[in-house]
């Protein structure tokens, strides 16, 4: 019996494989029977399919429930992805023009299949439904989603993230525990009575606070708006881009919660307060807290109109 020819590619690979492994102090012949025992790959292996369907557990029998859990699933990994993107132009040294915009673009289509889902929580569910089985859920919040912060923190100095009433006062060299301590979303989840931390907050401080620190202080210097400002190539386009994203995500993405918001918290003359204790009538609306990443990109009436566009557009039909 003649001994099989193999193709000369097949015979280039192998021997690529054996410098490889060579290489690495690995014996090939090893890697090559472990390869003939293994099992084909499938589809549900690959993206633990069985495992990521069975991570909806509502707590109420009410079958809008888990629409409410996948939505806010799904948000966590689109929050991964636009982290994953904004990791890589902070790491990138030097940053060149081509590789921030190429970012910057996938960020920004991530945040609009974010702002177009939202429909999904304000069109998807019935409203008596959703006001049953949200009591269930008390103290948790869309609040404490830490990935969000994160984003925030990546995309800019921290001093752009401090609440309104100080913004201007509080200097960017302060501790890392003062500025914290004064962020926006802190003063957001505050009692409405006694104006003391939502349980919601220490919980969230607890867990994810450290953390939360610890970005800021490892990002003072490589932000996204320091990689701005440090790219020699910046041109028109990488603003755009930068303009774009700040308004995704600090005026258009908030929007799309109030909006939804308003639909089953709003109730006249009352209005219910979030599971969290929040006060998201103050703490939804871009023109309250006016969060700008880049304040130095806008002048000073679309800072003064934040948010007023997106609020003629969509509650009065207006361009």
């Amino acid at each position: 019996m003649s001994p099989v020819q193999y193709p000369k590619d097949v015979l280039d690979k192998i021997e690529q494989l054996q410098e490889k492994f060579k290489a690495s102090g690995q014996d090939l012949s090893h890697y090559l029977e472990g390869l003939l025992y293994a099992d084909y790959m499938t589809y549900w292996d690959y993206i633990n399919l069985d495992i990521l369907l069975s991570l909806q557990q509502p707590r109420t029998s009410f079958k809008d429930e888990k629409i409410f859990i996948m939505y806010h699933q799904i948000t966590e990994l689109y929050f991964k992805l636009i982290i994953w993107e904004l990791e890589q132009i902070a790491e990138r040294e030097p940053i060149d023009a081509r590789f921030f915009k190429e970012r910057l673009e996938r960020v920004n289509m991530y945040f609009d299949q974010l702002i177009s889902s939202f429909a999904v929580m304000w069109k998807g569910m019935e409203r008596e439904q959703f006001l049953k089985f949200r009591m269930s859920l008390l103290p948790s919040s869309g609040f404490q989603s830490a990935q969000y912060r994160v984003i925030e923190i990546l995309a800019c100095d921290a001093q752009q993230l401090l609440n309104i009433d100080i913004r201007d006062q509080m200097k960017e060299e302060s501790g890392v525990n003062k500025l914290f301590d004064n962020l926006y979303w802190q003063h957001g989840a505050v009692e409405l009575a006694t104006g003391e931390k939502t349980l919601t907050l220490k919980t969230f401080e607890k867990k994810y606070g450290l953390r939360l620190k610890e970005f800021i202080e490892n990002y003072r210097s490589n932000n996204i708006w320091q990689k701005y400002l440090s790219c020699t190539e910046k041109d028109d386009g990488l603003t755009k881009l930068m303009q774009d994203f700040d308004l995704k995500a600090n005026v258009y993405w908030p929007l799309a919660h109030y909006k939804s918001a308003v639909r089953y918290l709003q109730r006249d003359p009352v209005d219910i307060a979030a599971t969290g204790g929040t006060n998201w009538q103050k703490y939804l609306p871009p023109r309250f807290q006016k969060v700008i990443f880049y304040p130095e990109l806008w002048t000073e009436k679309e800072k003064e109109e934040w948010g007023k566009g997106w609020v003629v557009r969509e509650v009065f039909g207006e361009e």
